[in-house]
């Protein structure tokens, strides 16, 4: 059964956690050169393919015994939250732009782009944890899901504008905060059973 409460908390999560990222800056740019459905389009289904990918991790984590999983997830999170507080900005990546413009070159350009840079990044195994912790796939993945797309539609559209006003350190602190948070919940879980 679908959880709205699961899959809200999933979209918060994911989606302080992935503002930060390049996948933003990544859409800004293609959005800037390209057709903006064109380069959502091709993130979109590779956001689809991330997602699949992570609840299915997930779901295999769930086979094991409740407190482990709470202490792994509890780890995971941790680590998860010293990431954002502590990585240094690479800066931002270069985009190869395809001479065609066509929908197919452009929206495989953009699916090519995320899904490589977004392998195995934090938000998947982000995902992961919340599938396994929350053994709810369907809503796990829708949240996780509309978080993503809501990232790169921002990026696409003008992410710039939004960390403008939004100080991206700020929104960094945040996502560490509530992972920091979510761990201490896995680990009391995990600890008190």
């Amino acid at each position: 059964m679908f959880s709205f409460a699961i899959a809200a908390v999933v979209f918060g999560v994911i989606f302080l956690a992935e503002l930060p990222d390049k996948t933003a800056l990544a859409g800004l740019m293609l959005g800037t050169r390209y057709r903006a459905s064109y380069v959502f389009v091709g993130v979109a289904a590779a956001f689809l393919v991330h997602v699949a990918l992570a609840i299915a991790a997930g779901s295999v984590l769930t086979l094991l015994p409740h407190r482990v999983v709470q202490a792994v997830v509890g780890v995971l999170f941790l680590a998860g939250a010293a990431v954002l507080l502590f990585k240094k900005d690479d800066g931002e990546e270069e985009v190869k732009k395809p001479a065609d413009q066509s929908f197919w070159k452009v929206a495989g350009a953009g699916f090519t782009m995320i899904l490589v840079a977004e392998f195995g990044d934090l938000t998947q195994i982000m995902t992961a944890n919340l599938a396994a912790r929350y053994d709810d796939p369907v809503s796990v993945g829708v949240g996780a899901v509309l978080a993503l797309w809501t990232v790169a539609g921002l990026g696409i559209l003008g992410g710039r504008t939004l960390m403008k006003h939004v100080p991206l350190k700020l929104i960094t602190k945040i996502a560490a905060a509530v992972m920091a948070l979510l761990a201490g919940f896995s680990l009391y879980e995990a600890i008190v059973g």
